[in-house]
């Protein structure tokens, strides 16, 4: 009973640090870019963590990479079967978010995402992903790291038939290698992002779930200068994909 009503208690704290880091994210957020830019995407990774402590989440990290570190700029690629990637993969890495348009329009989370520097594509529009190419293209060669996902939007909890080749184009063009990320969540009913479910849906699925276990596997990085060509890129790295959902999944 004391461990339940401890337990409780400390929920409702992360919820009200949460409640209140929101409101400061949010304000903050009306301010001219030029003002916020050099603090607010480091409050922006701080205020995820904050995010994924009221979410109750077990997060953990598991570096099966062999290099000794991890490359100094990187495109981060990952699985999408959750809308917790939104806030988990900004808490671990220091990377600025490419996603969907509709994003932008979540109240609340959508300016704060937008403040912080995350991109936006609308994903059935060619023209929109083209845009998206050349911001991305901008943003690596301006030093920062980037993170999206191939299968091209949330597809649950198997890997797509295939990948798009955006980040493997991009990796081609630019010289930076992609950091691939695999993600596994244990109760992959609860975290699953299924239509037509909203966004508050899924934050009361991820904070009542029956296992709060998150993994996020770290492989070694992708050098494009092993490919000759996207097409043969993409084609890897999805089959390396394949192969860890054999390991975790299957």
């Amino acid at each position: 009973m004391i461990q339940f009503v401890l337990k409780l208690a400390w929920r409702l704290v992360c919820w009200a640090e949460l409640a209140i880091f929101t409101l400061v994210m949010y304000l903050l957020s009306w301010l001219p870019r030029a003002v916020i830019q050099p603090f607010y995407f480091p409050l922006f990774r701080f205020w995820t963590r904050s995010f994924v402590r009221a979410l109750g989440i077990d997060l953990r990290v598991h570096q099966k990479y062999t290099a000794k570190v991890l490359p100094g700029q990187y495109i981060l690629i990952a699985n999408h079967p959750s809308a917790f990637e939104d806030i988990g993969i900004p808490a671990v890495f220091p990377v600025h978010s490419v996603a969907k348009i509709e994003v932008k329009d979540w109240w609340i989370v959508g300016r704060i995402s937008t403040a912080s520097g995350s991109l936006y594509v609308r994903r059935e529009s060619r023209e929109s992903r083209n845009a998206a190419a050349d911001e991305i293209d901008r943003e690596l060669r301006a030093g920062r790291n980037i993170a999206l996902y191939p299968e091209g939007g949330c597809k649950g909890r198997r890997i797509f038939e295939s990948f798009r080749y955006g980040a493997f184009d991009i990796s081609l063009r630019t010289g930076i290698p992609i950091l691939p990320v695999f993600l596994h969540y244990e109760s992959q009913d609860d975290f699953e992002w299924r239509d037509p479910q909203t966004l508050l849906h899924k934050i009361w699925h991820m904070s009542t779930t029956r296992n709060n276990r998150v993994n996020f596997y770290i492989y070694d990085a992708i050098d494009p200068k092993d490919f000759v060509d996207k097409e043969s890129y993409t084609a890897f790295a999805h089959s390396k994909y394949l192969e860890w959902q054999a390991r975790y999944l299957d």
